[in-house]
């Protein structure tokens, strides 16, 4: 019988979901958040060129360790473009993967 007592305790919705309106701020939290989001891809096209130029360099001056690191630095700085411009996308997806648990 507690066996059973305790399956109905996980088993249980508190009925919580996402209210847009709830706290004061949101939008300029979600003005933050953009602003944010246009300074780390703004971050990440310097990276990525700064990144370039090294792999160039050490190509063309036979430094197989900065051409090493400026290939590094390039796929790095494209993973991260990528997921800075997916990133509404993947929290979107996850959420409502999310919602689905019952």
């Amino acid at each position: 019988m507690l066996l059973a007592a305790k399956a109905v305790q996980l088993a249980y919705d508190p009925g919580i979901t996402p209210n847009e309106g709830g706290l004061p701020g949101l939008s300029v939290l979600k003005e933050v958040m953009g602003s944010m989001n246009l300074f780390a891809i703004i971050a990440v096209v310097g990276a990525l060129a700064v990144s370039a130029g090294v792999w160039a360099w050490g190509h063309h001056s036979g430094g197989h360790q900065a051409e090493a690191n400026g290939k590094k630095g390039v796929l790095v700085s494209a993973g991260a473009a990528l997921l800075l411009g997916a990133a509404n996308g993947i929290v979107a997806f996850f959420t409502g993967l999310g919602g689905q648990v019952h």
